[in-house]
């Protein structure tokens, strides 16, 4: 009996694990794998005929002189200028996508009732169209011609066309709120509607008015959402470089993405932009541990 028991707990405790063992896998094959392969071509030499970036896979042979060159131009070079537009961006896109955001949630967590299967499809249905085809749908809005300029020219905003599509830094940071923004929406609206009504209920019989119910009960129980949709959103706009391309296509507004595509495709950089590409994992990788460091504080909070 008790070597039947131990053969029990030995597979209960292999059970579960078991099957994070394809997600593992996948991970591996998907993201190790490639992540070897970048430091390998980060790392490695250049062709001296061709000048393409020619990877080194043994560790012992690598050379780190591509990651100098690329704290050089941080530090020195217009690469800097480039991190700090990009950061800009970035914040600012975010910022926007929360205070839209927000409101669109709250909205249907908390009051749609009708109405809330018919919202959440129209919040997924960007999902359903290509993202190529729906940024080249701003562009032939916000063109010179476009219904935008009309609009605004309608209501006197100006006098002429404005040229949105050359170097304007709003006109990217809208292509980023437009293509994000349904990221940060769900993981808010999941995170509102598991609020308990009975919490509100209660601050508001304990004498709370509706304002204060809100800014007290609400939104501090809404922390983990807001936190997990602005790092959804943020991580993929900090390689974005179609965005910038299509909606700008000028140097004043080129993002960090933008640089490495650069790199890689221009022969004798390639071993530079696989350095940046690592310098930027590492860099968004903090603000994924802060985020998960977060929830686990929350987690073992709403355990004691």
């Amino acid at each position: 009996m008790a070597y039947q028991s131990d053969v029990a707990v030995g597979e209960k405790r292999w059970q579960w694990p078991a099957f994070a063992g394809p997600g593992v896998l996948w991970l591996i094959v998907l993201f190790l794998v490639p992540f070897y392969a970048i430091l390998s071509v980060a790392m490695g030499t250049i062709d001296p005929i061709f000048g393409d970036g020619q990877p080194v896979w043994n560790p012992l042979e690598w050379d780190t002189r591509a990651f100098g060159a690329i704290f050089d131009d941080l530090v020195s070079g217009s690469l800097g200028e480039i991190l700090i537009r990009t950061l800009i961006y970035v914040v600012v896109a975010a910022l926007t996508c929360l205070l839209v955001g927000y409101p669109v949630a709250y909205y249907i967590a908390r009051h749609a009732t009708r109405t809330r299967t018919l919202l959440l499809i129209l919040v997924i249905a960007p999902f359903w169209i290509n993202y190529l085809m729906r940024m080249l749908a701003w562009v032939n809005l916000l063109s010179p011609e476009g219904y935008v300029n009309d609009i605004l020219m309608f209501f006197q905003v100006f006098d002429e066309p404005r040229q949105w599509l050359v170097g304007k830094h709003e006109t990217v940071i809208l292509g980023l709120v437009y293509g994000y923004i349904p990221f940060l929406i769900l993981p808010l609206f999941a995170a509102l509607d598991r609020i308990d009504q009975r919490v509100i209920e209660a601050a508001k019989d304990l004498g709370a008015t509706a304002r204060q119910a809100f800014f007290r009960v609400t939104l501090p129980l809404s922390k983990q959402g807001i936190l997990a949709g602005v790092v959804i959103v943020m991580l993929p706009m900090f390689g974005d470089y179609y965005t910038p391309n299509l909606m700008s296509g000028s140097p004043k507004t080129r993002m960090v993405g933008n640089q490495i595509d650069s790199m890689i495709n221009s022969g004798p950089q390639q071993a530079e932009g696989a350095a940046l590409t690592v310098v930027l994992m590492a860099f968004v990788a903090v603000l994924m541990l802060y985020y998960i460091f977060s929830v686990a504080k929350a987690t073992r909070e709403a355990r004691r």
